[in-house]
Order: C-alpha cells, then structure tokens, then sequence
C-alpha cells in the first residue's frame, strides 16, 4: 500500500477545507475547484480529502449527506479545539467531557455534515 486517506464529500471545498485547515493546523497538498488534499502539519502521512460530491468522478449513488462515519482525530488537547470550534462557528454536538475509557471527547460536525470525534489522553490524576 502506497497511501490511504478518507474522502470528505462536500458541495462547498473551499469552505470544508479551510475548516479543516484552520481547526486542525491541516496544510494542502493539492488545491483545485473540485478537490484539496490536505495534510496533517505534524505528521506526514495523514492526510485528508476534500472532494466536490457533485464531481464526474464521484458514483451518484455516492452523491449524498454523509451517514454512518465519524472521523475520529486523537490529538494532545480537545479542549483548545473546542476552543477554536466555537470561534469559527461550527456545529458542537457534544461539549469536552471526561470518558470512562480515559480520553476526554468532544463531538462536532464539519460544514459538509461529516461527524468527527476530538478526543485526547486524560491526565493521570485527572
């Protein structure tokens, strides 16, 4: 295998990429109308998807709201996400709270209506 990257389907590019950008650090790779192809700042490897759902290259029976995923990114503080969640104004579903399994989570949906999971380490003690 060479790469695999998850694919987020959206009529709007530009403004879910610059979401993913701005929320998460993400930098593109690739940039055009109808696709951007994002990678995580710290981590070469993680990349991300950004894909115009109405596309030529996209099967129409693809060209839905997207269901049945979460995007889950583990990172070193949910909380400074949330933060900067609420200052570009996006959907939070579920506020920062502290999980049994010992991460502390938070919910929110990107401006396509992708589910994503934010979860970091709780801290011993914590």
């Amino acid at each position: 295998m060479h790469r695999a990257f998850t694919n987020i389907l959206t009529e709007e590019v530009a403004v879910t990429a610059a979401f993913y950008q701005k929320l998460f650090g993400y930098t593109a790779k690739f940039s055009s109308d109808w696709f951007v192809n994002l990678e995580a700042p710290d981590q070469t490897g993680l990349e991300l998807g950004i894909l115009l759902a109405s596309h030529e290259i996209v099967p129409e029976a693809a060209r839905h709201q997207p269901a049945g995923i979460i995007l889950t990114f583990v990172l070193d503080d949910c909380d400074a996400v949330h933060n900067r969640a609420l200052e570009l104004g996006a959907n939070i579903i579920e506020a920062p709270r502290d999980m049994p399994y010992g991460q502390r989570r938070m919910i929110l949906s990107d401006p396509s209506g992708t589910i994503i999971d934010v979860s970091s380490l709780i801290q011993a003690g914590s």
